[in-house]
């Protein structure tokens, strides 16, 4: 049970969302329970009752971008989105879909690209950077898909423009379910080049 009284818990809850949103927005830390982690220690608070939601932290970093950036975030988004565009049609052999803060518009200038691709092996898309001459890096995404089948997948990482990517490869039948999202638990929202151009549209 907590020590908290019900207005005070609520109150902690809101403080620690809005300073895990600014760790995450100011740092570029993408790791939820990280910036909780940081959130509740500068409040002083071990009790993990009254730690925030994922998605409530998503909700504050909206509502940051909105008081302090404005159309400042606007244009960071629409430029990591074009960023993410090229990646995908550099990659477009693999079905690439963005997927993450870049397509949620939550993305601030730290954030990384993050993709699926679809492939028979992760040795085709390492083939396809090697023919492009794109130096990259070979590690392994663990993504959940109920609570209790996590799976792991081959990724790569790599820069486009300034950007990092951090494009993960699924089997081909891999497209058919999207791995749980980080934020609310359901299954993560993904997006295709046609879905990135239209949010494009009417920003150039």
């Amino acid at each position: 049970m907590s020590k908290y009284s019900h207005a005070r818990a609520e109150q902690m809850r809101r403080a620690i969302a809005e300073e895990a949103a600014r760790i995450m927005s100011e740092h570029g830390v993408d790791d939820f329970l990280l910036a909780k982690r940081k959130a509740a220690e500068r409040f002083g608070v071990s009790d993990a009752s009254v730690l925030p939601k994922n998605k409530e932290i998503e909700m504050a970093i909206a509502d940051r971008q909105r008081l302090f950036e404005g159309d400042r975030h606007d244009d960071t988004v629409a430029d990591l989105r074009r960023v993410a565009l090229r990646a995908m049609h550099l990659l477009r052999e693999f079905d690439p879909r963005l997927v993450g803060p870049v397509l949620s518009g939550t993305a601030s200038a730290h954030s990384e690209i993050n993709l699926h691709l679809f492939a028979e092996s992760a040795e085709t898309v390492a083939f396809r950077l090697m023919e492009h001459g794109i130096p990259h890096q070979a590690a392994e995404r663990r993504l959940r898909y109920e609570r209790d089948r996590i799976v792991s997948y081959p990724a790569f990482r790599f820069v486009a423009g300034h950007q990092p990517v951090d494009a993960v490869v699924f089997p081909l039948n891999g497209i058919r379910q999207s791995p749980a999202s980080p934020v609310d638990g359901r299954p993560m929202r993904r997006g295709d080049a046609t879905d990135i151009e239209a949010l494009l549209e009417g920003v150039e």
